[in-house]
């Protein structure tokens, strides 16, 4: 009886460690501005944008212009990129919750952990 309860014990562990991981998102908004084709001053958002993917800013991903100003509403730390592919050198973490940049501060993606 006993050796019945510790496989079923160890067969349910497996089972949870086997289970696929469902996918994450940081939870709010994160927004900033960005120039349109006018030089007209747009607000661009990201809602709910899923964790641990490196995300373009879709406003300007074929543009030489850089979003700028960015805030991060979201539950997650949100890392800004001056690259389209949150691989350079140049980057800023935003905190969760309110964190902010100024105007000076450019991005053309973003990574939220």
């Amino acid at each position: 009886m006993r050796f019945r309860a510790v496989f079923v014990a160890i067969a349910s562990a497996c089972a949870v460690v086997a289970a696929p991981s469902a996918a994450f998102a940081a939870e709010g908004e994160f927004t900033y501005r960005y120039y349109d084709e006018n030089e007209t001053i747009q607000i661009g958002v990201l809602v709910d944008p899923p964790s641990g993917e490196c995300i373009e800013i879709p406003e300007i991903a074929d543009s030489d212009v850089d979003a700028f100003r960015p805030r991060n509403d979201t539950d997650s730390t949100a890392v800004v990129f001056k690259d389209a592919e949150c691989a350079s050198e140049a980057y800023f973490s935003l905190r969760p919750n309110g964190g902010r940049g100024s105007d000076r501060l450019l991005l053309r993606s973003v990574i939220f952990s």
